[in-house]
C-alpha cells in the first residue's frame, strides 16, 4: 500500500494571514496574564468591598503559618455571628494576594446555617498573604489577613 504524499506551497496571502494570526494568539496571554498580581488581588478587593471601610481583625483565619506544598493548603475561615434573620453573615470571600486569579473562593450563608465557619484545601502560587472578608446582613464588612509561607520541599521560599 503506498501513501500519496502531495506537496503544496503557500502563497504569500496565505503565509501573511497564518503568521499574522500566530502573533495574535501567542500575545493574547501576555496581554490577559501578564498583569500585575499585586493589582489583581486589590481589585478583587475594592469588587468586594466598594466604598466601604472594613473593620480588622473580626474575621478568624486558621492556617498553618509555613505551607510546605502549595498546592494543598488546608483553611478553616469563621466569623462569630448568631446567625439569625436580622444579624449574620451573608458571604466570606477569600482573596489570595500572589495568586494569578486573587479570587479563591466565594461562601453564601443564610440563617439556616447555623455558623459562619468554612473549611477547605486551596492553592497558593508562593509566599502572600490571605485576606477573608466577611459581609453582614447590616451591610458592614468584617476582614483579617493571614500570611503564609509557601516552602518547596519544605527547603524555604
Amino acid at each position: 500500500m503506498r501513501l500519496a504524499v502531495h506537496s503544496s506551497r503557500l502563497s504569500r496571502r496565505e503565509f501573511a494571514l497564518g503568521a499574522g494570526a500566530g502573533i495574535a494568539v501567542l500575545g493574547l496571554p501576555f496581554a490577559v496574564v501578564g498583569q500585575d498580581p499585586s493589582q489583581g488581588w486589590e481589585q478583587a478587593v475594592k469588587k468586594v468591598l466598594g466604598d466601604a471601610k472594613p473593620i480588622e481583625g473580626k474575621v478568624l483565619i486558621d492556617m498553618p503559618e509555613i505551607a510546605e506544598n502549595g498546592n494543598t493548603v488546608p483553611f478553616t475561615i469563621s466569623v462569630d455571628s448568631p446567625m439569625s434573620e436580622t444579624d449574620r453573615v451573608k458571604v466570606i470571600h477569600i482573596i489570595a494576594t500572589a495568586n494569578p486569579q486573587p479570587g479563591v473562593a466565594v461562601f453564601r450563608f443564610s440563617p439556616l446555617s447555623g455558623k459562619a465557619t468554612v473549611a477547605g484545601r486551596m492553592r497558593l502560587a508562593r509566599t502572600q498573604d490571605v485576606i477573608g472578608i466577611a459581609e453582614l446582613s447590616d451591610g458592614r464588612f468584617l476582614t483579617s489577613k493571614r500570611n503564609v509561607k509557601v516552602t518547596i520541599g519544605g527547603c524555604g521560599g
